[in-house]
């Protein structure tokens, strides 16, 4: 068998973590690929944060991530963390500023943190394939991986798989790498998009479509989990950083409970205004709080009309739960055409924690996304791929 190509380290996309796994491999002298199926390295770098990449925070902990093994994380963000990688940020130069809750992001533009990646790949001489399309993945004769390519086939020592998961299709997102752990006999877990903006069923739709556009500070609540961040209206549902948020955890079937203003007691508010003799509409007083076409959406009609200084206790708490205890069923999800993140993958039973190699198939790694770790919003996901890129990138 002849190869066009062999390397001790083929690394299936030249996205965040593999292009991050592929430096360090270098680093220490490693001959590294790079092979990637579209025609740009580091698309989702480029598009993601608005165009200019939310690459880090300046908090980050294991409880910002979902994963069937929530301890399989914690390796791996302690020994490449958060100051790492801002570490590389301020070698070069990239001026970047904070956001809500420690969110870090690019002043200039997401090109700035791919530009840094490829130069690194470069100095360090890392060889990329692009568009190369991988047709096969088998073990060789004599150890290591057949890799065969639509630019012929490939050898190596050690196969990093680090294709990303199923979200935005448009960027090029497909199964492979899921498929390719089946093949060798690796467990997946089952995917579904999230961080996704919620769809609602149609007799709700008809209700808040004409809210489109409008934007309010909530807390939206499913089970145990909460999150207090903006929740916007769209003609197909909910979006905002709390819807969001609550998708990875909120479960088809199920119902929201959201706060439209966390920050006060309503009620009590509401029972004050009645003892001070007020007399202004309750859908006056509350529009200094809240959109009238909101409160139009959310309480009924009658009771809006209502005068305050009349309103019983049991109508002012009726009041008070419309707008504080919100239930909602969402029809589903808009799935991963607008998905930021992909939950489920590769078992993380199956891989080392501190290297990302496969158990039962010594030479195989799989990093960043296509992994069963999925981080909240806010650059945890892109910190995972940093982490996870860099621990293979030391053993590869």
């Amino acid at each position: 068998m002849s190869y066009t190509a062999t390397a001790d380290v083929l690394v299936i996309g030249a996205g965040a973590s593999g292009l991050m796994c592929a430096i360090e491999a270098a680093k220490r002298g490693r001959g590294v690929c790079v092979l990637e199926h579209a025609n740009r390295p580091g698309k989702k770098i480029l598009m993601s944060g608005g165009g200019r990449c939310n690459f880090t925070n300046y908090t980050v902990e294991p409880e910002h991530y979902i994963s069937h093994n929530p301890h399989f994380c914690k390796s791996a963000l302690k020994r490449f963390n958060q100051w790492d990688f801002l570490a590389l940020v301020q070698r070069y130069k990239i001026s970047f500023h904070e956001r809500l809750h420690g969110q870090l992001f690019c002043d200039n533009s997401a090109k700035d943190i791919l530009d840094m990646l490829l130069a690194e790949s470069r100095q360090h001489g890392v060889e990329l394939k692009i568009p190369c399309a991988i047709q096969q993945v088998s073990h060789a004769a004599g150890g290591g991986f057949r890799v065969q390519t639509s630019q012929g086939d490939m050898r190596c020592q050690s196969l990093v798989v680090a294709t990303g998961g199923l979200s935005i299709p448009k960027m090029g997102a497909t199964p492979f790498g899921y498929q390719l752990a089946e093949q060798f006999g690796i467990k997946v877990w089952p995917t579904r998009a999230g961080l996704v903006p919620l769809t609602l069923q149609p007799v709700d739709k008809e209700v808040f479509s004409a809210l489109t556009g409008i934007a309010v500070p909530c807390e939206v609540i499913f089970q145990n989990h909460c999150f207090k961040e903006n929740l916007l209206f769209t003609h197909r549902g909910l979006s905002g950083p709390a819807i969001l948020q609550i998708s990875s955890y909120w479960q088809p079937g199920e119902s929201l409970q959201i706060n439209c203003l966390p920050d006060m007691h309503l009620f009590k508010l509401l029972k004050q205004q009645r003892g001070q003799g007020n007399k202004l509409k309750l859908k006056t007083w509350l529009a200094d709080y809240l959109p009238k076409r909101l409160l139009q959406a959310l309480i009924p009609e009658p009771l809006l009309e209502c005068n305050l200084v009349d309103c019983s206790d049991k109508q002012l708490q009726q009041v008070a739960n419309h707008i504080q205890a919100w239930h909602i069923k969402p029809n589903g999800s808009e799935g991963y055409r607008t998905a930021e993140v992909t939950l489920g993958g590769v078992d993380c039973d199956a891989l080392s924690s501190k290297t990302m190699e496969c158990l039962q198939v010594p030479g195989l790694f799989f990093i960043g996304e296509v992994v069963d770790v999925s981080g909240w919003l806010g650059g945890y996901n892109f910190q995972w791929a940093w982490s996870s890129g860099w621990c293979a990138g030391q053993y590869v």
